[in-house]
């Protein structure tokens, strides 16, 4: 065979889907849109079809690419560095279709040989296999309606009631076989109409980016760029967004900018040089997560992150992302020693390449997707993390309120008789809750690894957690901010979350499930239906204190308050088991109050100890307030009352 006929079985070369200001985008760490550039692009070519492959592997010094379609020979197929000393490797193959496996074969400058995932594959071989699979990301989306209408939903002043699901074990085809998994559309004909039933407007999916290991919950990613493989295709997790969005239910993707694992066809070492990772493994390896992190200050990884955060909200028409460990990222010291973690160029511990890329990466998040919402996960003080980039701050729409969590779980693991010693520990929360855009969290992380179900922190008889656990819901549903409830957490899950089995779905024949389940479903109606809970849930003109310093009864109670002059609500909660006749209550305002949800109504397993008709307040100085309510407070319960009129 003649060298002429070679080159034109092998590759049609120099054909590159890489203009000159994609590369200066890529080196400057501002593109956007890598994923329409790197990977496998099925495409016809001088007549021949084939598929064009680029790769970035900037120390490598012989790249192929080998699959099915050249029985994984390392050689027969080489890719062309490109002649701008970008990195970039590329080449076009005839005969290659959708559908063909392929993986890198990557010789070092060092000599060093590896085999490699593809960086950018949007679709994977089924774990333990880890090929990546050549596949284009058509489909007709069927879902204008909400695309167009989705920024009301997703505004700041808007109601977020959001359901955390891990689709492989909120329910499972054989609850014993950890193999045993349904597939997106039937995750999506099950998920959507209950999510639908319970009246969350969000869901919130752990990451369903490619993962090699089950158990990692898929917060170890290889495939950046595809839906696991583990319940079906791309398009399949297209149609299943597409499902929600039909159902007027937003879709939130858990997203991990923050490390990676050290699986040999993933990103770990690349080319035989740390591409993706720091160097330096002070800064580079993660002790807790026993995984490598980013380089932020390598401008071609800002692109491949950036271009990342977008694939999603474009391709996959995701309503927002939640950032994880937004703490590890931006602190140097983080999980560290003294002497493990190296200072910044001005003394301190902050990353300040890891800062500088969250805010470019909001910005240009919200410059393209003005109506997503970007939601960190951050446990630190750190300044300014939901505030705009132009006023220091790093830009997410919201943040997790870590603090509020831990704070509420340790209250109300005590016992009632103790409470009144820790009211200013519970009350805390609302000194700096309006400093940031907060979501309160009771997600995935509080019921595993020994910190057993949320029905099973509360302290008392199995009455007593019943109540305690709708009295919580109570005060997180009225407590300012947007909600996010781990699945099992809305029927009283008894055992902790394992991501091998299912949820315990056996319990909603017991009356006690059935009445947790049927308040979070009313709770989730309230807060998504009063203004006073949502329409100012970030700013302290939407709360105040009425009672706050009655510690011998553990009574607490504010009032939220919509835009509107008297969209009012009040609530009132009795954190301990003694139920309290003719409360006195000293309000600023007189009028008629009407209670519109009681944890304790024997609809929900309470006792039954409500408030009916129209309450009227009494002409009468009270607590320094002009007015005065006399009300009936249920065990362990909290009622919501809404006013009326003067």
């Amino acid at each position: 065979m003649t060298g002429e006929n070679y080159r034109t079985l092998q590759y049609v070369e120099p054909f590159s889907l890489f203009s000159s200001s994609d590369i200066t985008l890529f080196q400057a760490g501002s593109h956007y849109r890598l994923h329409e550039k790197f990977g496998a692009h099925p495409l016809e070519l001088e007549g021949a079809s084939g598929t064009y492959f680029a790769v970035w592997a900037p120390d490598a010094a012989f790249v192929a690419v080998m699959g099915d379609f050249n029985e994984w020979d390392h050689y027969s197929h080489t890719l062309f560095p490109r002649w701008d000393s970008s990195g970039i490797w590329e080449g076009f193959v005839p005969g290659v279709k959708a559908g063909s496996l392929y993986k890198y074969f990557i010789r070092s400058n060092s000599g060093e040989e590896l085999v490699k995932g593809d960086p950018y594959a949007s679709y994977w071989e089924v774990r333990p296999k880890t090929a990546s699979i050549v596949h284009t990301l058509d489909y007709e989306w069927d879902d204008s309606r909400w695309m167009k209408q989705r920024r009301h939903h997703n505004t700041l002043d808007k109601p977020f009631a959001v359901y955390e699901v891990h689709l492989g074990s909120w329910r499972r085809p054989d609850p014993s076989d950890p193999e045993s998994v349904y597939s997106y559309q039937e995750i999506a004909d099950m998920l959507v109409p209950y999510v639908k039933e319970m009246g969350f407007t969000h869901v919130e999916l752990m990451p369903v980016m490619e993962h090699p290991f089950d158990g990692s919950w898929g917060y170890q990613i290889t495939g950046y760029f595809a839906p696991t493989s583990r319940y079906g295709t791309p398009q399949d997790f297209m149609e299943m967004i597409e499902a929600f969005h039909l159902a007027d239910i937003g879709v939130i993707l858990d997203w991990v900018p923050s490390h990676f694992p050290y699986d040999a066809h993933g990103l770990y070492r690349f080319d035989g040089s740390h591409a993706y990772e720091y160097a330096d493994m002070r800064k580079g390896y993660h002790p807790d997560w026993n995984s490598y992190i980013f380089n932020y200050a390598r401008n071609e990884v800002r692109s491949f992150l950036l271009s990342n955060a977008i694939f999603w909200l474009d391709k996959f028409h995701a309503d927002g992302l939640r950032v994880d460990a937004i703490a590890s990222m931006i602190h140097l010291d983080y999980s560290r020693a003294r002497g493990a973690w190296v200072p910044n160029e001005v003394g301190g511990h902050e990353n300040l390449e890891a800062i500088s890329f969250l805010k470019k990466l909001n910005e240009t998040i919200y410059a393209l997707f003005p109506d997503v919402q970007t939601i960190a996960e951050d446990s630190t003080a750190h300044y300014g993390v939901s505030r705009p980039t132009f006023i220091g701050g790093l830009g997410f729409g919201m943040k997790w309120m870590m603090g509020w969590m831990n704070d509420t779980l340790d209250y109300f693991e005590k016992e009632p008789i103790h409470r009144k010693w820790y009211q200013n520990d519970f009350t805390f929360s609302l000194v700096y809750a309006f400093g940031e855009n907060y979501m309160l969290p009771l997600s995935h992380d509080e019921v595993v690894h020994g910190k057993s179900p949320m029905l099973y922190k509360m302290p008392g008889d199995d009455w007593q957690k019943f109540a305690n656990l709708r009295l919580l819901y109570s005060y997180m549903y009225t407590h300012p901010g947007t909600k996010l409830l781990f699945m099992g957490d809305e029927f009283g899950q008894t055992s902790e979350w394992n991501f091998r089995g299912q949820l315990d779905w056996h319990l909603m024949q017991y009356k006690p499930h059935q009445g947790l389940k049927a308040f979070v479903t009313a709770v989730n109606q309230l807060y998504t239906t009063s203004t006073a809970l949502y329409e100012q849930q970030f700013d302290s003109a939407g709360f105040e204190w009425i009672t706050v310093n009655d510690y011998d009864n553990c009574v607490l109670a504010y009032l939220r308050k919509g835009k509107a002059a008297g969209d009012v609500l009040l609530v009132v909660l009795n954190m301990t088991p003694v139920v309290r006749e003719n409360y006195l209550i000293g309000l600023p305002a007189g009028g008629e109050w009407k209670e519109i949800l009681n944890s304790d109504a024997p609809e929900y397993y309470g006792s039954g100890v409500v408030n009916t008709g129209i309450l009227k307040t009494h002409k009468q100085i009270y607590n320094g307030r002009d007015y005065t309510l006399s009300l009936r407070l249920p065990p362990l319960g909290a009622t919501i009352l809404q006013w009326q009129h003067h």
